[in-house]
């Protein structure tokens, strides 16, 4: 990830909240309101387990990528961190007390750290590896994108933090990893080849590892909502899972389309997705 993410700063990219309701297999999606509005990037939305607030990484004038929250009901933005670094994909650990993030150096080192929520000096996780994305299996237990080094690729790595046992699962992943609701597993994008893409399941008893659906094409960011259903798009349309087909969703209250769609997420109480608009 250090290869793209500091050119990500000379694009733009916004972050547009839309209310969800789910009920018997059916999806409503209304309201998309922008909650960055401004130039500039704005990226990786990650929304808090209890509370009405959202994370994102957000970079300022300089260039410089800080962890940012929003207050869905105050609206209001705050920083969580302003450092010399740049901090990306904010994800709430487990215990809830922090938020881990990729931390890129102007050394070219990009590390995976935590925050404490409420502000404070960072604590090193993984320092040996170039993290690009990870996710929580447990307060011990990390799923990882690891960038390949010297052409090699990127690969799926599973560590077990008390014991620093890392195992690689899987090779030529995409970036979305997220916990299935309701599952002892993870999901993550598996490019079989360049005109296939499998969205699988990562069982973590057993670690292996089985076929969920076959991705939107060339489209690699997904998220579950809370009930378990596989959302995706296709930069301009968000669609559903439903019998092995993705189904567009319409947007009540669209007055203009979306487009450059990437980053998805929705909160666990199943109310909000929040979408990430790339120019």
């Amino acid at each position: 990830m250090s290869f793209c993410l500091t050119s990500l700063a000379q694009s733009g990219s916004e972050i547009y909240i839309l209310d969800l309701k789910e009920k018997k297999g059916k999806i409503t999606l209304s309201n998309p309101r922008n909650i960055t509005n401004r130039i500039g990037y704005d990226n990786q939305p990650s929304f808090h387990k209890t509370e009405k607030v959202l994370y994102f990484s957000s970079f300022d004038e300089s260039g410089r990528a800080d962890l940012k929250s929003y207050n869905l009901k105050t609206k209001e933005t705050k920083n969580v961190t302003t450092t010399p670094e740049r901090e990306y994909s904010p994800t709430l650990t487990p215990d809830g007390d922090y938020l881990s993030c990729i931390i890129q150096r102007d050394n070219g080192a990009q590390d995976l750290g935590k925050y404490p929520v409420e502000g404070g000096e960072a604590i090193a996780i993984i320092d040996n590896m170039i993290v690009g994305y990870h996710v929580w299996a447990d307060n011990s237990h990390l799923a990882l994108f690891v960038l390949g080094k010297d052409g090699a690729p990127n690969s799926l790595h599973y560590l077990e933090l008390p014991t620093r046992e890392d195992m690689v699962l899987a090779e030529n992943i995409g970036r979305s990893l997220h916990r299935i609701p309701s599952e002892e597993a993870i999901s993550y994008v598996a490019k079989v080849g360049a005109d296939n893409w499998e969205i699988r399941k990562l069982n973590l008893d057993k670690l292996d590892s089985e076929k969920i659906a076959t991705t939107l094409p060339g489209k690699e960011d997904i998220c579950w909502t809370a009930a378990g259903t596989l959302l995706s798009s296709d930069g301009e349309k968000i669609y559903m899972l439903q019998n092995e087909k993705w189904i567009p969703l319409p947007i009540k209250g669209l007055k203009l389309p979306l487009k450059g769609i990437t980053r998805l997420a929705v909160n666990a109480q199943n109310t909000t997705l929040a979408i990430v608009i790339s120019e």
